[in-house]
């Protein structure tokens, strides 16, 4: 068992109609490819299972939600409580009208973005280059290419810790940069995204050109966990990364990237622990050469070895 799976036993679980694992290793899930087990790891059947197996479970028992893993180091000692994976019930598209798609939480941008192509619904097309699934980038307010989330969102559908289920509209979520006011343990599990009319070739033509940028840009077949700080006001983090000499910067199997330099990367073996402690270390710099303190983008979650 990993440091993390220790607290709960399975008679203390409710019941569920999807699949519960216990001491679930997470590092094949995760973009990075490092990290621990999940004390628990639930992918409920469908978005009552979800709500009922919330309601039952002790309020006491940590819940987090884990889309693609993209955004995400999870510490070597695992995850404490309930790890909550939406499958491919949670991922379908509707087309609402002319201009809208709701999509449900498990959705990837690719897809999501890709049915609003065919569906002749522009001003999504962004979402074609984030990594991840509409519950994660509601949650943290995606975005790239001078668009994001708040931009597009109608409304979003979660389930609470407490196994309520709620609609927020775009003014309940407290959206700045990065961020939104959505509570802890709570699960998206839809979105509805209204954009505009527009040509199918012209919106795939910009799909194409997001996706060549990014893969000319950014090293899209490493293990990497993307975007991992936040542009400060006034600044791009990798300029502050370049200037501050770390491009390239090695801890154990773990490396700022070459190509580019606010991606970390895991080289073979690292450790989760590496790749943190990398990531602080060219905070350091960074704080040390410009006086800007750097945030972290990515997620960190979990207990250390």
């Amino acid at each position: 068992m990993s440091p993390a799976a220790s607290s709960l036993s399975l008679p203390s679980l409710p019941p569920v109609r999807g699949r519960l694992t216990a001491d679930a290793p997470l590092a094949p899930l995760v973009w990075f490819k490092s990290g621990g087990a999940a004390e628990w790891l639930f992918e409920p059947a469908d978005v009552d299972d979800l709500s009922e197996f919330l309601a039952a479970l002790d309020p006491a028992v940590p819940v987090m939600g884990l889309g693609l893993g993209s955004n995400l180091i999870i510490r070597d000692g695992g995850v404490p409580g309930v790890v909550i994976r939406l499958g491919k019930a949670f991922a379908k598209v509707e087309r609402l009208d002319a201009i809208t798609l709701r999509c449900g939480g498990g959705t990837s941008g690719i897809l999501a973005s890709s049915t609003a192509r065919d569906a002749g619904i522009g001003g999504v097309e962004f979402l074609r280059s984030i990594p991840g699934t509409v519950g994660g980038f509601v949650r943290m307010n995606g975005g790239a290419y001078g668009r994001e989330v708040k931009d597009v969102l109608v409304e979003a559908d979660i389930v609470l810790r407490s196994g309520e289920r709620r609609t927020l509209a775009l003014a309940d979520l407290g959206y700045t940069y990065r961020h939104s006011a959505l509570p802890d343990g709570a699960i998206v599990v839809g979105a509805t995204l209204r954009g505009h009319e527009a040509d199918p070739a012209a919106i795939g033509a910009e799909m194409d050109r997001i996706a060549a940028e990014r893969e000319a840009s950014q090293p899209l077949r490493s293990k990497t966990g993307g975007s991992t700080f936040k542009n400060p006001e006034g600044h791009k983090a990798w300029q502050l990364v370049d200037r501050a000499g770390c491009r390239g910067l090695t801890r154990g199997d773990a490396q700022v990237s070459d190509k580019h330099c606010n991606f970390l990367l895991n080289l073979g073996a690292a450790s989760s622990a590496d790749i943190e402690a990398l990531g602080e270390e060219v905070r350091d710099k960074v704080k040390a050469k410009s006086g800007v303190t750097l945030e972290w983008e990515i997620q960190r979650v979990g207990v250390a070895a």
